[in-house]
């Protein structure tokens, strides 16, 4: 499943619309941000994944979406069930995230 990008406009009926959600939160002058796009999409086409929805957001664009995770340093991850937070985190450790999707 490829990442799609959403904003404040349409980031809750993605959550709502989706059982289980990763969002990678970043901004457009982040350089870990960049670096960890890649992996990311890679995850997003790991057949172990799925049933999980990956959302790309603009942190500086996307001030609400960003409120929702509690977002503190970029990248940050965070996921959703049932479009609850269930954890967020600032990292750059693919590891990390994988732990974050197979908590969900």
């Amino acid at each position: 499943m490829a990442v799609e990008l959403k904003t404040d406009q349409n980031f809750s009926e993605s959550l709502e619309g989706n059982e289980k959600v990763v969002v990678k939160y970043f901004a457009d002058w982040c350089g870990s941000c960049r670096l960890f796009g890649p992996k990311f999409r890679r995850m997003s086409e790991d057949s172990r994944f799925s049933e999980v929805t990956f959302l790309d957001v603009n942190a500086e664009n996307s001030p609400e979406a960003r409120k929702l995770a509690g977002v503190t340093n970029l990248p940050f991850f965070a996921t959703f069930k049932n479009g609850e937070l269930v954890s967020g985190v600032s990292t750059s450790k693919e590891e990390v995230v994988f732990e974050m999707i197979n908590a969900l």
